[in-house]
């Protein structure tokens, strides 16, 4: 009794540091929102035109030869140092006076919000002003514009998305006052989190993490129990991942210490949904290093799976105009020459034979194939790039 009290007067503790850290966080952001605006207001009152400088971060750079891509020299990419400023100015443009407008508005909701302590969805935030944002395009990019400004990711300013993620196998954790017991049954699906702030007290005796690229296949491990014969955990963002998805398996990674296996369709869009994972998407550049997990490992499918798995010729798929363009200008990406070489052939043999299949052709041997025989095997003998 002694041992369960200690535990649960610890994970007080914990909570309340947790709310302290939070309620810290949201002043001083606060304090930089009441800044801004005052020195705005006060600008626009003197007669002088006020200018916002936001700083654009680039994680990749797509040259248009390869050697230039290779080259340090000619490459500024960074994931944690902008390559230039932008600069808006009343003055400059109308353009410029619009996006100034919708960036106060926005930055005026997540005043509220901070205050409250409310959280909301950028879809919420559009609804408020939909005549003057006219799309929602125009409210992420502010969105992303406010995050730059204050130095912060967009969980930190209480602008929170629907997550879509899913999660099986060998873990269990509270989300706030919720119970997230994976463990009790290793083959059913959770909700993975929308904030990882809410997460604690994780417990896990799994050997890896394994992140399929497709909901379809997440389901086919889960009816062959896969979890529950390999002691595994089971991710997919269903497609190319949000946010929540991204800072969750990070999150994993960093508290299991566990490794981290992909498993996408060998085609261009599969390939970008793993580099998204590893690298981080451009949009949110800004926030690439709080979101990427460079040790995740290209487990599969590579474009010589289907010859050394005996495939039939059904499955192959001819490569589409759509498709070459799209893996052409993915193979210029500085990243691939700089971290990745390996992931660089593997495209460029895609590119060559011109071909591209789904994990699923992997059923056309046996229905469990994949969960039986491919993943296992390729994770034992340690068959990744």
């Amino acid at each position: 009794m002694a041992g369960r009290e200690k535990r649960r007067a610890t994970a007080l503790d914990d909570d309340e540091r947790r709310g302290r850290r939070r309620q810290e966080e949201a002043a001083l952001l606060l304090h930089k929102i009441k800044g801004l605006v005052g020195w705005v207001v006060a600008e626009v009152a003197a007669g002088r035109s006020p200018s916002v400088a936001l700083h654009r971060y680039q994680n990749y750079c797509a040259s248009a030869s390869t050697s230039a891509a290779a080259s340090p020299s000619t490459c500024a990419c960074s994931y944690d140092a902008p390559v230039c400023t932008e600069i808006l100015s009343l003055l400059r443009k109308e353009f410029h006076a619009s996006r100034l407008n919708v960036l106060l508005r926005v930055l005026l909701v997540v005043q509220q919000l901070l205050q409250e302590n409310k959280h909301c969805s950028k879809r919420d935030i559009y609804y408020m002003y939909p005549s003057i944002f006219v799309e929602q395009a125009v409210v992420d990019r502010a969105i992303n514009d406010i995050c730059v400004l204050l130095k912060c990711s967009r969980h930190n300013v209480n602008v929170v998305p629907v997550a879509k993620g899913l999660v099986m196998g060998w873990i269990r954790f509270m989300e706030g006052e919720k119970k997230v017991y994976c463990i009790t049954n290793v083959n059913a699906a959770f909700s993975i989190p929308v904030s990882i702030e809410a997460i604690k007290d994780i417990v896990s005796v799994a050997r890896y993490i394994l992140v399929v690229e497709k909901e379809t296949v997440f389901q086919r491990l889960a009816n062959d129990k896969f979890c529950e014969r390999n002691r595994c955990i089971v991710i997919t963002g269903r497609g190319y991942p949000d946010i929540p998805t991204r800072r969750f398996l990070r999150y994993l990674v960093e508290q299991l210490r566990l490794p981290a296996y992909c498993l996408v369709d060998s085609d261009p869009y599969g390939f970008d949904i793993l580099a998204t994972y590893k690298f981080g998407s451009m949009q949110l550049a800004y926030d690439a290093n709080v979101l990427r997990v460079p040790e995740i490992r290209w487990l599969g499918v590579f474009t010589s799976d289907f010859e050394e798995y005996c495939l039939p010729d059904c499955c192959l798929l001819h490569l589409s105009s759509e498709d070459r363009r799209k893996l052409e200008g993915i193979l210029t990406r500085c990243y691939l020459h700089r971290e990745a070489p390996e992931w660089r052939s593997e495209l460029e043999a895609m590119l060559e034979k011109g071909v591209k299949f789904e994990i699923e052709a992997l059923s056309a041997n046996s229905i469990s194939f994949l969960s039986q025989e491919y993943i296992p095997q390729k994770i034992k003998q340690g068959r990744h790039i």
